[in-house]
């Protein structure tokens, strides 16, 4: 399966969705995470070699990519069109990380109308959710009322999330009591698109 991480606008958690995602589907079988952004973001999270799953740069994938059953792409933020639609036709699915900030939100369903002529199979993802307010459910009701697709569980906004790239590990495996909950919650993503 191949799925790509995308967004119009940075800062929404695209490379936290991917790392995370590529770490629960190398629990179930061999998973390439393909860094084609030119922040490099993912690859410098795994320069400490502590992540579950192997990442390469783009220009270094082809050769390898045969060698696994899931590729996860961390794609640039702000793609050109013609970028989406190339991504649209490689891909079985495209995620679109989103905050619930209104922003961020305008820019998701912009990205969406140059989605939608595409025919492409994709979900939104709430990520950065606050539990002490109510912007997720109502980021989440507004997404729901525009009618788009969206994965069932909403990503926290958590310390361990902003941390465990500087020791280059998941956030399962970052020592903050309320990891285990982030990490529960791609759980519950990655095994919605595997069903």
């Amino acid at each position: 399966m191949i799925i790509a991480i995308t967004a119009l606008k940075g800062g929404v958690g695209k490379t936290t969705t991917a790392v995370h995602l590529a770490a629960y589907l190398q629990t179930l079988s061999p998973t390439l995470l393909i860094d084609a952004d030119k922040n490099r973001s993912a690859l410098v999270w795994s320069k400490e070699d502590k992540l579950p799953f192997y990442v390469a740069s783009q220009a270094g994938s082809p050769a390898l990519i045969k060698k696994f059953t899931h590729i996860i792409i961390d794609t640039q933020a702000r793609p050109e069109p013609e970028e989406l639609a190339d991504l649209a036709e490689g891909s079985d699915l495209l995620i679109l990380p989103t905050t619930p900030n209104p922003l961020d939100l305008d820019t998701t369903v912009k990205a969406i109308e140059l989605l939608e002529p595409l025919k492409v199979n994709y979900k939104v993802l709430l990520t950065k959710v606050d539990s002490r307010t109510t912007n997720g459910r109502d980021a989440r009701k507004f997404l729901e009322e525009a009618k788009l697709p969206m994965f069932r569980v909403d990503i926290p906004l958590l310390v361990a999330f902003q941390r465990s790239p500087g020791k280059g590990v998941i956030v399962k495996d970052y020592p903050d009591p309320r990891a285990p909950l982030g990490w529960s919650k791609y759980v519950s993503v990655g095994k919605e698109i595997i069903k």
